[in-house]
């Protein structure tokens, strides 16, 4: 097994590609032991920029992506520009988006220069941003913007892998979500109730007595559930 790990990272040093991909018009160089795509197409240059994918966790049950294994409609803004009807996964595993090649490979794209995107899945599009590595106020990577107003709602998806130390039982995904309440610039994570109040500690009576005048329950599990206390923090809050 150690051999085979030894090997998978060796071939993924392989493949890590320094150039620019396009699905069409495309020239391949040879450039050693790495394969340099070369787009004829200006335009496209900036969104074919990353590395080739190779699936590491097909042996984990279920997968590793957002809503679906299969390829959704979205569009990609990278340093200002939005590239639109494409199709992506969303690998919240490893917080990288994939976006098949003509080549039947798979490109990941390179996160740093990616501003945000969007996805549609069932009838319903979702908006991500991406916080850089080096920000203070907040969690790096993709962050799904579910409400904003005043102030925000945005959503961090990720997965683990069960790892069940029974004999015979498979490892597993299982998928997490932080809420994070912006203000300011800064991100404050509610999990529950209780977390809640503190964040809009000024307004707590307010908003405890509209909660329970309208029955509102929220959760961690259900992000959208935060939204209706946090628009009528965004209405009667200075």
């Amino acid at each position: 097994m150690a051999k085979y790990k030894i090997f998978l990272l060796f071939f993924l040093n392989l493949i890590t590609i320094p150039g620019i991909y396009s699905r069409s018009h495309v020239n391949r160089l040879p450039a050693g032991n790495d394969e340099i795509f070369q787009d004829t197409i200006p335009d496209n240059q900036v969104l074919f920029n990353g590395k080739l994918w190779v699936n590491l966790y097909y042996m984990v049950k279920e997968d590793q992506f957002l809503f679906s294994k299969n390829y959704l409609p979205a569009s990609v803004t990278i340093k200002g520009q939005t590239f639109t009807n494409i199709n992506i996964r969303y690998d919240i595993y490893n917080d990288e988006i994939l976006m098949p090649l003509d080549s039947g490979r798979i490109l990941q794209i390179n996160k740093e220069i990616v501003d945000s995107f969007s996805l549609s899945f069932q009838n319903k599009t979702y908006h991500f941003i991406r916080i850089p590595k080096d920000s203070i106020s907040g969690p790096d990577g993709y962050l799904n913007i579910i409400y904003k107003g005043k102030n925000a709602l945005e959503v961090k998806y990720t997965k683990k892998i069960d790892r069940p130390k029974i004999e015979g039982e498979e490892d597993n995904f299982y998928q997490l979500s932080r809420v994070y309440f912006v203000k300011d610039g800064l991100f404050y994570q509610v999990k529950n109730k209780k977390e809640l109040h503190s964040v809009l500690d000024r307004y707590k009576k307010q908003i405890r007595d509209y909660m329970k005048k309208n029955k509102i329950r929220v959760s961690k599990n259900l992000p959208e559930s935060f939204i209706p206390v946090i628009r009528y923090y965004d209405s009667i809050s200075q």
